[in-house]
């Protein structure tokens, strides 16, 4: 057991990393590098291991965190009916089942209505007297955000329908591909950062404050839903609804088609996976809809997805290309990753020359080897991954299989497996690479959060050997900072100023900032508020950290092993004489009775707060935060796309609230 837990922490650990990573981008800063269906992979994998091996699952992981947000500057408008997303298949076995499920349900063979799954962002239009009053997008489902300004400079978007109806149409904004070209084209030229994918393209374009960027950006639309269609239309069935918005004046795909049996169904999928790339827009799979609209209420929907409808996703575009080299670099932890660097080849919209190998075991499984030729594709169309090596294409020069370094890239030293990880590893503490992520790490927002201290910050002050531990930070001086390529006399004062401002931190923080194996910001807080100072943490035993709930041996282990190291009891040293706080500052407890000793649990994605921030929000008010939902829970919490969390809970009676209700019980105190 104790081997399987140990072989399974380095992936859990790389899994972790990689979720908070890609959440943070989609969430917070809304520029996501990867699609859903790469982050439910790894999701569920992590999920799993964390169900089969509990002691891995961190108080802080990703699967017991929420975290959505929508955009604080646009303003946000209430979804009376929920813009529910699509359940995903990704064969068409699984497509077959759901047909066989829905047909078993109403009692009768049914006919459906395929469409293209347009690749864009899901928006609301609401129509009133025939004049669009109202664009809003789908936020978390109950609730968006208006972008009417925005939509009105969409070209294909009619202001006035031809007739004078009032209706709520919902559809698919998108970028077409001559525009993403065009669009990243330039800001290529101005040394702008380009966009993965045209769906991020449309995403960051539709939600701009200023709706002449919108404009320029070329986007366009297509309907294919009203809200009580047989109501406000008279329409009875999927197909004649589209007909009927095309009459209205309103964009829809033509390419539909009724579906009555599974040959029909595999010839429109077959035509489609084919003909993709000759299409002026992107598709990223097949939606399939129960064709009569009675039939929808019967079938009903969950608080997630509709069951009258399901999203066929297509597979991953593959392309051939050579690989060139494969380099290896160096993280904050000391992992070394090897990355394949390829002939630049063109998948799902953008150019590709290098990918991920992730481990050595990856590598040597795969059987990659430096002028090989291999199939790339982009998992979830973004990204880049490497399949299958042509083995009838290998040259000669590649005859022998890859050797795996033995020596740190960036340093020299032997590099290790620790306790049977796949990860390769430099343990060497001065290790420049690692140096360099640490103090990344350090001063970013999350840790010990100061303003300004950026990579290219931190690159100079590595190269003009201002710096070698995060120490050394708070030795700087206004003539050393003044030396930095572009650095005047405010940019200086302001930076000081900062780092000076950063040791008042509590303690947590620092803990977080060290950059230790498995401990992550919500375990360091527990840690932090358990011992109350860095000494006690420091001269804790592996047990005592394990004792904390939540936590576990492998976090036990990892920490006491830190401390114990010189060079790290030196840091710290040096840390306290330079006036870095080491206690715990807690946060000042405001009791509110909706909430005091109330069992509270999260789940699903929050779009008003951060996790952290409900959950900071909470325990000041007396509420006690639990991971599991049990019949001691009070109250869940249920955000967008709440799962097994939402289920146990209605089955077990306990009260549950939207974050809305949350937010409303909030404003109560």
């Amino acid at each position: 057991m104790a081997d399987e837990l140990t072989k399974f922490q380095a992936e859990v650990a790389e899994l972790q990393t990689k979720l908070k990573r890609w959440a943070q981008e989609y969430y917070e800063n809304d520029a996501p590098s990867v699609e859903d269906a790469v982050y439910d992979l790894a999701y569920n994998r992590l999920e799993a291991l964390e169900t089969q091996y509990p002691s891995l699952k961190l108080a802080d992981s990703i699967t017991q965190q929420v975290g959505a947000r929508i955009k604080n500057d646009l303003p946000k408008v209430p979804h009376p009916v929920p813009m529910l997303s699509l359940g995903d298949v990704f064969s068409v076995n699984e497509l077959t089942e759901w047909m066989t499920t829905t047909a078993h349900i109403i009692g009768e063979q049914l006919v459906y209505n395929a469409e293209l799954k347009i690749d864009g962002l899901a928006i609301s239009l609401q129509y009133e007297n025939g004049q669009l009053i109202q664009a809003s997008t789908r936020g978390n489902g109950n609730t968006g955000e208006d972008v009417t300004a925005n939509v009105l400079q969409i070209e294909n978007i009619p202001v006035q329908l031809k007739e004078p109806v009032t209706i709520e149409v919902r559809g698919e904004i998108y970028m077409p591909k001559a525009a993403f070209a065009q669009l990243n084209g330039q800001r290529e030229k101005d040394g702008l950062v380009t966009f993965a994918n045209p769906r991020n393209a449309a995403a960051g374009s539709l939600r701009q404050l200023d709706a002449s960027i919108t404009k320029a950006r070329q986007l366009a639309g297509f309907m294919y839903h009203v809200v009580d269609a047989q109501e406000t239309l008279g329409v009875t069935q999927q197909a004649m609804l589209l007909t009927r918005l095309a009459a209205l004046g309103l964009p829809v795909n033509t390419s539909n088609q009724v579906i009555s049996d599974i040959d029909e169904l595999e010839g429109y999928i077959e035509k489609y996976t084919q003909n993709r790339d000759q299409l002026a827009y992107g598709i990223d799979g097949i939606v399939l809809k129960v064709n009569e609209l009675a039939l929808r209420q019967t079938l009903g929907s969950t608080v997630k997805i509709p069951k009258w409808a399901i999203a066929y996703k297509f597979p991953a575009e593959e392309k051939l290309t050579l690989v060139q080299d494969i380099i290896w670099t160096v993280g904050r932890t000391g992992v070394v990753t090897p990355t394949a660097i390829m002939d630049p080849v063109q998948l799902a919209g953008t150019t590709v020359s290098k990918a991920s190998l992730h481990n050595p075991e990856y590598l040597l499984n795969k059987d990659i080897r430096i002028g090989d030729t291999v199939t790339l594709h982009k998992a979830g169309d973004i990204i880049p991954e490497v399949g299958q090596v042509q083995l009838n294409s290998r040259p000669k020069t590649a005859a022998k299989p890859y050797q795996i370094p033995t020596k740190c890239p960036a340093c020299g030293e032997t590099l290790v497996h620790l306790d049977d990880e796949v990860a390769l590893r430099c343990i060497n503490p001065f290790c420049p690479a690692q140096i360099q992520e640490k103090l990344i790490h350090f001063a970013s927002r999350q840790a010990m959060n100061i303003d300004g201290l950026g990579p290219k910050i931190i690159q100079q002050l590595l190269d003009q050997h201002l710096i070698h531990t995060v120490a050394d930070l708070y030795k700087l001086t206004a003539d050393e900072l003044l030396t930095l390529e572009k650095f005047g006399e405010k940019a200086t004062q302001n930076l000081l100023t900062a780092i000076e401002d950063s040791k008042q931190n509590s303690l947590e923080l620092l803990l977080f900032g060290l950059g230790i194996r498995t401990v992550g910001a919500k375990a360091a807080q527990q840690i932090a508020a358990h011992f109350e100072n860095l000494d006690h943490i420091m001269q804790a035993t592996p047990q005592d950290i394990a004792d904390i709930p939540g936590l576990g041996m492998v976090i036990g282990d990892n920490l006491t092993q830190y401390f114990q190291d010189k060079h790290v009891v030196a840091l710290i040293q040096a840390l306290k004489r330079l006036g870095v706080n080491d206690q715990y500052i807690a946060p000042t407890r405001e009791l509110n009775e909706n909430f005091e000793n109330k069992k509270i649990v999260l789940t699903g994605k929050l779009t008003m707060f951060s996790r952290n921030e409900a959950m900071t929000w909470l325990e000041r008010h007396g509420a006690k935060i639990s991971s599991s939902v049990s019949k001691n829970t009070d109250i869940l919490i249920a955000g967008e796309a709440a799962g097994s969390k939402l289920a146990k809970a209605e089955e077990l009676g306990v009260t549950v609230w939207s974050e809305t209700e949350f937010r409303d019980t909030m404003n109560e105190e």
